[in-house]
């Protein structure tokens, strides 16, 4: 079966980041921002993601086009003889299947905000019944196994017609729409009055324990360590080097970061809303801001079809890794991959999605099922595979430094120096491992 491509480098670059942009970007990243004291978490940020998540990124992509195949399947080409690293991949696909199974929960409240601001839901709403909107929401099971089911039919469909006339040519024109809508929300938020006081905060905010939270973000953010961001290495031409992809890639993630925050915290310091709430930020405070400004149905009907975009331009990646991995593993066709994973997600992310109402009680260290998933993937499976990505790569006991180095410096762009081995051989392992460490406590 030959190997599906890319169409065009813009849409290797909008799929694989639409892949890595997410809730990450503009759930988490504000929320900590607020958390953190401001300007020096987001430059601390930076310098994490340009020392740990492009490198990793780059690996993965150069495993993937190296290999043109799925994850099992390329480790076991790149592999040396009788060496087991391609068990890794099993655990990758789990990491992915294991993601999917609250991703879709939260994907399916973006999914579920919009609508209701849309429909003008909130235009009854006080600002003391606001915090009641998301409390009612987690506590109907009916609602949210809708907007779970939708948000998982929805990613399939588009998988079902192929990479190029499925998921590239629908994340093309959603991650247009998404950079759009968020640098227009973004001005919006910078004219309120009073808005000024807050990019002060984001720009310009001191020193609070910031560096374990900004490396830990910063190494989150790209997806990378469960093959997610592999797969499209697997597609892509070879005509620009991987370095430079994965720097183009980490800086539009990042530019959707930061944007996030100047639509978020002017906002809140323009209606005296505190900016450090948490992950309630964006489903409890900023509901109230949009309530109490003009106009609030429709910037928060754009806000919440923003960050349903984003969502779901992850969901779809990282269903499409699924697909292409049964199709390489199984030799299943296109559209019985599609049909078997929609079920096998649909039944894997029902207890997630009632963890809040018929499955409360269900919790393990005062964690409900959400917060159990996320917890494994994001504290254990990604950083420890991309320690298994890093370690693959530049030891000679996987595919060794120089084949890695060899295929990322095919094409024009930014090269894998060889003064960059030593670091990725014996200081990212052990930054790597300080996330790991300190993520587990």
């Amino acid at each position: 079966m030959k190997r599906e491509s890319f169409n065009s480098r813009l849409g290797f670059i909008l799929v694989s980041a639409g892949c890595a942009i997410g809730i990450g970007n503009v759930w988490k990243f504000p929320y900590l921002v607020g958390q953190n004291g401001g300007g020096l978490f987001v430059l601390i940020y930076l310098v994490f993601l340009a020392l740990i998540g492009v490198p990793i990124l780059s690996m993965e992509l150069a495993i993937g086009r190296a290999s043109r195949k799925s994850v099992v399947q390329a480790y076991k080409k790149l592999e040396p003889a009788k060496s087991q690293w391609h068990l890794h991949g099993w655990i990758a696909n789990i990491g992915c299947i294991l993601l999917m199974m609250y991703y879709t929960t939260v994907s399916g409240w973006m999914l579920d905000y919009a609508f209701r601001f849309l429909t003008g839901q909130f235009r009854h709403v006080t600002l003391m019944s606001a915090d009641g909107v998301f409390a009612q929401l987690l506590s109907n099971p009916a609602e949210m196994m809708v907007a779970m089911i939708v948000t998982v039919i929805g990613g399939f469909i588009v998988c079902s017609f192929g990479l190029q006339k499925g998921l590239e040519k629908i994340t093309k024109v959603m991650m247009s729409c998404l950079l759009g809508l968020i640098v227009l929300l973004a001005i919006h938020s910078l004219f309120l009055k009073g808005g000024m006081a807050g990019l002060k905060f984001y720009l310009m905010g001191g020193l609070r324990r910031v560096v374990l939270s900004a490396m830990s973000q910063a190494f989150f953010t790209l997806s990378v360590g469960i093959g997610a961001m592999e797969i499209f290495g697997s597609y892509m031409s070879k005509e620009e080097s991987l370095l430079q992809e994965s720097i183009t890639i980490a800086s539009l993630d990042t530019f959707v970061a930061i944007v996030s925050g100047l639509i978020i915290f002017p906002a809140c310091f323009a209606f005296g809303v505190a900016p450090d709430q948490g992950p309630s930020l964006i489903f409890v405070t900023l509901p109230k801001v949009f309530i109490s400004m003009p106009l609030g149905r429709l910037w928060g009907t754009l806000f919440f079809v923003f960050m349903t975009f984003a969502s779901f331009s992850t969901v779809m990646a990282v269903f499409e890794n699924l697909i292409a991995s049964a199709m390489d593993n199984f030799h299943w066709s296109r559209k019985k991959a599609t049909i078997i994973f929609a079920i096998v997600i649909l039944v894997l992310s029902t207890p997630c999605t009632l963890g809040y109402n018929l499955l409360s009680n269900i919790t393990v260290a005062n964690k409900n099922i959400l917060e159990i998933e996320d917890f494994i993937v994001s504290n254990i499976l990604l950083p420890l595979g991309s320690l298994v990505f890093l370690l693959f790569c530049v030891t000679k006991y996987g595919w060794k430094a120089e084949n890695y180095m060899a295929e990322a410096n095919l094409g024009k762009g930014i090269k894998v120096k060889s003064w960059m081995i030593p670091y990725f051989r014996y200081v990212l392992p052990i930054l790597i491992i300080i996330v790991l460490v300190q993520g587990l406590f």
